[in-house]
Order: structure tokens, then sequence, then C-alpha cells
């Protein structure tokens, strides 16, 4: 287990790994009420472009090529969650694990999931017929949990076992074996977690002791029971479910969590109730402003949003010095774009792209992030601007401005003197007998639209103000078999 310092499996509580449920949200709210530990659903980060850190959200967010956020989490939970990584791969199984040891408590290799979406890729349950591929990706991590083989793992270096007791044809209206999780603990020295208990034996937090002594484990984890009712994890659980899924909304909220995720689970904690008028209402929202509405939480959400706003404003305000600062291995400077500074058919891009033609350089290539900030990449170096904007272009916009002042290129401005590096016909603006200040005039509108549909100031794009992204098609079953 990485980082097995920080965190004992011995006599712990545990939130299992869920698809579209154990994210930031319901790990948070899990641990308000008593989990010990908290696992991520499963994930596989091998393709992450990025690592952001969101001083607006405050959080760490692992971004795919697409820009969504694969696996957020915070401060707040970094020395008790568990990431749950989704591999059949050795080597890209110690990439990930290098990539996100520092900013979680241990790691955890799904190899329990019967579902096809994990199992065609050779991962999950389908680790099971492959005892070489589980060693060499138990020891290429050295700290990973697994199952089966138990005694040959354990001699990889994990730090702990999580057993769900059933057989990978099996689902949850089968009964738990408590027999075979009991024979895996007791043939090893390591901590073992048991899972699978939800739907038989535990409703209340009482129950989570009895199958704790059922199995022989030193711990627990649940799934479906804490999925429905969170509270399941305090000595006075279950609390009404009306105020636990308040209670999880408003981490939603706070934190941006994709709201089709967000819909899932109320939809999961509504239960026999989602198809009650709530349960409809809350079905047919799109984003969390609408799931907001449905729970009466309008004022919550318009306060957090407000909130975010004024930090982001902060954040954008302090004085940070008009100088070249380098961020690792991209130059940096305080600049913002200002569309009335240029001319409507000049753009800094196009200086940009002119002088790089003129030069024999590549195209310059830009990258996005959630928070609106642009960097753009021109003869093998990069460069951004160490402001947020408002939308996508006019944070590449901004990246150029900084990447032309950095090299001491003219960029287009309002008053620069013409510098020739963009033809007479594009700086007057003809074109097939229509002026480009025209087509720039559309453009520029089409941008302030762009802008005004964007500009909330939430820094992910899984949120309500960015490109919806599709969800995966969620499983049959959340709960995850693992190891």
């Amino acid at each position: 287990m990485m980082a097995a310092a920080r965190l004992s499996f011995s006599d712990i509580t545990a939130l299992a790994p869920m698809v579209r449920v154990g994210t930031l949200p319901m790990r948070l709210l899990a641990l308000d009420y008593g989990a010990d530990v908290v696992y991520s659903d499963e994930t596989d980060l091998s393709n992450c472009v990025c690592v952001c850190l969101s001083e607006v959200l405050e959080t760490v967010d692992f971004v795919a090529p697409d820009d969504r956020v694969m696996f957020r989490t915070c401060k707040r939970e970094k020395d008790r969650v568990v990431f749950q990584m989704g591999t059949a791969d050795p080597d890209r199984a110690l990439a990930v694990a290098r990539l996100v040891e520092k900013d979680v408590a241990a790691i955890d290799v799904n190899m329990g999931c019967p579902k096809e979406y994990s199992t065609k890729g050779g991962m999950g349950a389908a680790l099971l017929s492959d005892p070489d591929k589980i060693e060499a990706v138990s020891s290429s991590t050295m700290l990973e949990e697994t199952i089966s083989l138990v005694q040959r793992i354990e001699k990889t270096g994990v730090t702990a076992i999580a057993v769900h007791g059933r057989f990978k044809e099996e689902r949850p209206r089968h009964p738990v074996h408590c027999d075979y999780i009991q024979a895996v603990a007791q043939a090893i020295s390591i901590p073992v977690i048991a899972n699978g208990g939800s739907l038989d034996l535990v409703k209340t937090n009482s129950d989570i002791e009895e199958f704790r002594k059922a199995t022989g484990t030193s711990s627990v984890m649940l799934a479906r029971a804490a999925m429905w009712n969170a509270s399941v994890f305090t000595r006075q659980g279950p609390l009404p479910v009306e105020k636990v899924m308040e209670e999880y909304l408003k981490y939603a909220i706070r934190y941006d969590n994709n709201a089709f995720n967000t819909k899932y689970c109320l939809c999961q904690m509504l239960r026999d109730k989602v198809e009650s008028p709530l349960g409809k209402q809350v079905q047919a929202a799109q984003t969390n402003a609408d799931i907001s509405e449905a729970y009466g939480l309008q004022d919550f959400y318009q306060q957090t949003l407000e909130q975010l706003q004024t930090r982001r404003g902060a954040l954008q305000s302090s004085s940070q010095p008009d100088r070249p600062i380098m961020d690792g291995d991209v130059t940096t400077m305080a600049v913002k774009f200002e569309r009335r500074e240029y001319p409507p058919q000049i753009t800094p891009k196009m200086f940009l792209l002119e002088w790089s033609r003129k030069e024999k350089l590549e195209q310059p290539q830009y990258e996005t992030d959630r928070a609106f900030q642009s960097t753009v990449t021109v003869a093998e170096k990069k460069y951004r601007s160490s402001l947020w904007e408002k939308s996508k272009k006019f944070a590449e916009q901004a990246a150029a401005i900084v990447c032309l002042r950095i090299l001491g290129i003219p960029e287009g401005r309002i008053g620069e003197e013409d510098s020739g590096l963009v033809c007479k016909r594009k700086r007057e603006g003809r074109m097939n007998g229509t002026t480009e200040e025209d087509v720039s005039k559309k453009r520029h509108v089409a941008d302030i639209l762009h802008s005004t549909e964007t500009s909330e100031p939430t820094v992910v794009a899984n949120g309500d103000g960015h490109k919806p992204t599709t969800p995966e098609k969620p499983p049959e079953s959340p709960e995850q078999l693992t190891l």
C-alpha cells in the first residue's frame, strides 16, 4: 500500500470504491459520518495529461486529455483517501502510483470488479486468472492491495487486502460468502477488509461489528449501505436520508461535482422513492443548479457561487508582478487579454501564427485547463498567463500575448507601428468584398456569448459552467469487488 505509514488498515470501517459514487462529495460525507478510510471509484489515470492545483476550489485535480477531471481530492481527506486504480499493466500501474502518491494515503488495485467495462481491458476480476500479472502489478507498485493467491501476493509488500465475498460470476443478489473471507483472513498476517455485506448483513451501524465478527477480519468496508445512506458510519446511524441527501448535495455544489454523478447518487439514495415528485425532478435536472432547486437549496447554491467568485477575484487581483516567472517549464506573466486594446480584425494569436510561419516553426499549440488558463507551445517552449480568463478563447489570446512579449514580438495592439507580420489585406480587413472587421465583430460577439455562458466561478469542466462531458455508463451494480 503506497504511503502506508500514513494509514492503518487494522480495526477500520471504510467507504468501498463505487463507480460514479465514490467521488469527493461522497468521500467527505462518509468521513463526516465516521468512516475511517474512504476509497475513490476505480480510475485509470494512465492518460492523465496534467495535475492541477485549483486555488478556487482548493482541490488537486487529475485531468484527462478531453479536460475531464478524472480524480479530484483535497487536503481534508489526504491522509484517509485510498486511490483505486484500474490496470492490467505493471509499468502503467507504477507510473500512476507515482503520479498520485503525494496526494493520497494509499493505493488500491482493483482485482474484483466483474463488470465488462473493467474486465474487457484485462482489469478487475480478469486479473484473477493471471497470477503472474497480479504479482507483477503488485510488485511494481510495491504497496498495493489485491485478491486471490493471497500468500503469494502478501510477499510483494502490500499492506492490506480487501475481499468482496462473492465469485466474479455472482452479483449482489447472491449471498455473501463470509466463510471464504474468513479463510483469506486466516491465511495471511496482514489486515483483511471484508466487503460485500451491505445487502444481507449491514443495515445499521451496529451491524458493522457483526459482519466483522462473521468474517473474522480486522476491518470492514461498505458500498451499497453507505451509498443508500452514508450516515450508517455514525453510531447513531442511519439518520433520516433527507438530511443525508442535503449534506451530500452541499458538498457536490461546493466542489463542483459532475452534475450527472450528483444526480446518480441522489437517485440511489432515493431508492424506491425515485419515481416520487422529488425523484422525477432530480431525474429531469441537467445541472447542479437544477438539482439545488429540487431540494430547496437555491440560496446555498447562489451563495456558494458568490463565495467562489470572490475568492477567484481576490486571487486574480493580488499583486502579481508584470514580469516573467518560471513555473516549472512554463514561462508565466500576469497578463489579461483586453479585446478593446486591439483592432477588430487583429488578435495576438494571429500575430504569433504569422511570426511562426515567417520563422518556419511549427504552428503554436494551445492547451487550456478548466480554470481558463491556456499554455501555448512555440519552438518547444511553453508560455502561460498566470491570470484566469473568462473563456477558452480569451485564455489562448492571453497565452499568445505572454509569448509575444517574452520574445519581443509586436502583438498588434492599437497604436503599434506596422510590423509587417500581418499582410495589408488582413490589416485593412478586406476579404471577398466583405470586411474582415465585420467577420471579426461576429467572432467577437461569439466570444462574448461564450464567455457569458462560462463565466461561473467554477474551475473545472465537470461542473455546470463548462462544456458537458458524457458520463460513463453506470454499472448495474456500484459495489465493486476490491483488492
